[in-house]
């Protein structure tokens, strides 16, 4: 493989000697900037080898890098070694970021060659600032993998889904006022929209074009009194077509964006959100007239979540909750017994999802790390390329399913044998810190900067941490990972500070990733809701959305304040009462002893 990769970093190399760029780069992106991709525009992982969701390829004439963040720094190194491709540790310490790195190298003049579709318009623009003194020349409008990737997959189509209006809680029409009356505020005449979950959650439909994402390509221009809906004539079925009617909506393929946006005549300002139309798409704009860069407001609505979805996600994530207690007790009944593998107790999971009602498909494809795999965090098994269980160590399961009423993410780590005394004090850190964070009493105006250390404190009493956030958002029906909200200590240029608002989801997920070693992170998914308002302002606190039990097997009580034990116990007292009526007798006397008093 190591030698493949080379020979098409040989030809990348060529192509771009015949185009006149000196450097190319390659990020991890659709048309879109989704964070999970098609095959189609896998065209990272294809030239590096690199199989990451998140990572950007930079080729000179002389060298090849690849930056990617902490989630896969492990997986990245055994990947990429042979290749010839630097790996670019992102954040770490003296480690320069890829502006930088294209600043210190390239030479006044030069070419720097990139799709202009798959760059988003903020990281495009950031570079024409850094770049602007070494008078470099952005060639923009080519895509070099055309000419390197001979077999490439052709783009996704699948028919789109209109969703009933009893489920979404507001019809496309008033959401489209909604999106109206924002635009007013912010002094748009219109409004480009380009970011998939939230077409898919404006119009009420759902598409097939990412992998475990209900997304369609797509895009939308809306005007105070038009609104018109690109996307593949292929996906465009007659219930869509009766969709648009009713609501005003005028469908156009998904290739006419480009001639749409040249050929408008009105002298319209144009809201568009950086961080999720191209940089093409933006040229495009900023030659027609005056255009506006601002957060999509769709984002924030579509993150409030209305108490029609939060009703139907609660009953979602009960039944979800009972499958992964079925697999919990399937596993611990049969470790040693038979033959399970990562793969194996993956593939079990995903069958007992499979058979709750209205399961649609898995939010992501399940993550099943075994001792030392578990601290790659978006490790991936592969039925030649496992490991198999035995009654010793934790095995680490990151999963969640799309359903009709809401889109789940539950992990636990699993004890299926003895684990050291180091283990069970990092597990019970974990667990902690998770349980911090699920108690939390914070006023309105909090954002996830102001609640992390909630979860992340035990770890660092420990000089310990994990490199990735400790929260994301969620989508109803929509992307397992959500904006703006999100919990972490540290937000870079890319990731959205917002203020927790009642009605928005976010996941709750510390963790201790020692590499070599083992792997162990606990999540749930919580709501935020609005508690006592007093003269000091509005409080606010968590309900919880996922009861599964955390392992008592791992749990060391020294390393716990009274607290902690009294938390803990709640919570599975909870589990017991919630779950209880969706299990066999057999597995109730498990649960009932699993979640009994500390």
């Amino acid at each position: 493989m190591n030698q493949i990769i080379r020979n098409r970093i040989a030809a990348l190399r060529e192509a771009m000697e015949q185009a006149g760029m000196d450097f190319y780069m390659v990020p991890t992106a659709d048309f879109h900037n989704s964070e999970y991709v098609d095959q189609y525009f896998k065209v990272r992982e294809y030239l590096s080898g690199f199989t990451g969701s998140n990572g950007t390829l930079v080729v000179s004439r002389e060298e090849a890098g690849l930056w990617t963040d902490g989630r896969y720094f492990i997986q990245a190194e055994n990947e990429l070694e042979g290749t010839g491709i630097t790996l670019f540790r992102m954040l770490d310490e003296g480690v320069p970021t890829i502006k930088e790195y294209l600043r210190d190298r390239m030479k006044e003049g030069q070419t720097l060659g990139f799709d202009g579709r798959v760059v988003d318009t903020a990281f495009g623009v950031g570079l024409e600032k850094v770049l602007e003194e070494k008078k470099i020349v952005f060639a923009y409008g080519k895509d070099l993998a055309d000419a390197v990737w001979t077999d490439r997959p052709a783009l996704p189509s699948h028919p789109v889904m209109v969703l009933d209006e009893d489920i979404c809680g507001k019809s496309a029409g008033e959401k489209l006022e909604d999106v109206r009356r924002a635009m007013e505020k912010e002094g748009a005449d219109a409004f480009l929209l380009s970011k998939l979950d939230d077409l898919m959650w404006l119009f009420n439909v759902r598409g097939g074009d990412v992998e475990c994402n209900p997304v369609a390509l797509s895009y939308a221009y809306i005007t105070g009194k038009e609104c018109f809906f690109f996307l593949q004539e292929t996906e465009m079925t007659e219930a869509l077509r009766a969709h648009a009617v009713k609501y005003g909506i005028t469908l156009k393929g998904y290739e006419e964006i480009v001639p749409f946006l040249q050929d408008r005549k009105d002298k319209e300002c144009v809201l568009y959100d950086g961080r999720n139309t191209s940089y093409a798409l933006y040229r495009t704009l900023r030659e027609k007239g005056e255009c506006r860069d601002g957060k999509n407001p769709t984002e924030l609505m579509k993150a409030v979540k209305n108490e029609v979805e939060l009703a139907h996600m609660e009953q979602v994530y009960l039944k979800d909750s009972a499958a992964v207690c079925k697999f919990i007790y399937w596993l611990k009944k049969n470790i040693g017994k038979m033959k399970i593998t990562e793969v194996t107790a993956a593939q079990y999971l995903d069958h007992l999802r499979s058979e709750i009602d209205g399961f649609l498909d898995l939010s992501f494809p399940t993550i099943s790390g075994y001792k030392e795999n578990a601290a790659m965090m978006h490790y991936e098994a592969t039925e030649d390329n496992c490991k198999e269980l035995a009654p010793e160590g934790m095995l680490l399961v990151d999963s969640g399913g799309q359903y009709m009423g809401g889109t789940t993410d539950v992990t636990r780590t699993i004890v299926l044998g003895p684990v050291s005394p180091e283990i069970k004090e990092h597990f019970t850190a974990v667990a902690v810190g998770m349980l911090q964070l699920t108690n939390a009493r914070f006023l309105y105006g909090c954002t996830g900067r102001n609640l992390d250390i909630l979860a992340r404190q035990p770890m660092w009493d420990r000089n310990i941490d994990y490199k990735c956030g400790t929260g994301h958002g969620v989508g109803y029906i929509l992307n397992v990972h959500e904006g703006p909200q999100g919990i972490r200590w540290r937000f870079t240029e890319s990731q959205t500070e917002a203020v927790i608002e009642a009605g928005m989801d976010v996941t709750n997920e510390p963790g201790v990733y020692m590499e070599g070693s083992h792997g162990i992170r606990t999540e749930n998914v919580m709501v935020a809701r609005n508690g006592v308002k007093n003269g000091d302002g509005q409080f606010m606190y968590f309900d919880t959305l996922t009861y599964v039990p955390i392992d008592r097997e791992a749990i060391d009580v020294s390393c716990m304040q009274p607290v902690d034990i009294e938390r803990l116990n709640r919570y599975h007292r909870e589990v017991y009462e919630k779950i209880e009526k969706y299990l066999t007798e057999e597995e109730r006397e498990w649960l009932a002893d699993v979640t009994s008093p500390l």
